[in-house]
């Protein structure tokens, strides 16, 4: 909706809009900037948007290295996508929905580099431990 009163059209195809919420941010976007913004939702529905809930350490701690790895780069596009989102509104001085949803995504990724941090500091290997701890600084 934000998007036809700022450009003056659509750039989701309508079968984008039913897909779940949970999956609106996975979808394959045929316009590279699609991603930047999440599908409209109609207004009028009579049940809230539930969105979930940060990820917690104990969780993370059971995921291997290459699964925190694609969970970062997740959470990193929704990041992006809800600050694209939430600028766009504040420019046309509308209000953005579901503001606690940032705090979430900043929260898993602080935990992400926690973890992973504990890994580096654990692993035997000065020289490898060294390369873990410059990796997780540069994220």
């Amino acid at each position: 909706m934000f998007l036809r009163r700022f450009v003056g059209r659509t750039f989701l195809a309508a079968s984008a809009k039913s897909e779940s919420s949970a999956t609106s941010t996975l979808r394959t976007a045929q316009n590279p900037l699609e991603e930047f913004f999440e599908v409209d939702r109609n207004q009028e529905d009579e049940k809230p948007v539930v969105y979930g809930r940060s990820w917690k350490a104990c969780e993370l701690r059971l995921k291997s290295w290459d699964d925190l790895q694609k969970l970062w780069y997740v959470l990193m596009k929704e990041k992006n996508m809800l600050m694209t989102q939430r600028q766009m509104l504040h420019a046309q001085n509308l209000r953005f929905p579901n503001p606690e949803r940032i705090p979430k995504v900043r929260k898993s990724m602080c935990r992400i580099k926690h973890i992973l941090t504990e890994r580096a500091i654990e692993d035997p290997d000065p020289r490898r431990s060294a390369e873990m701890r410059k990796m997780i600084n540069a994220l």
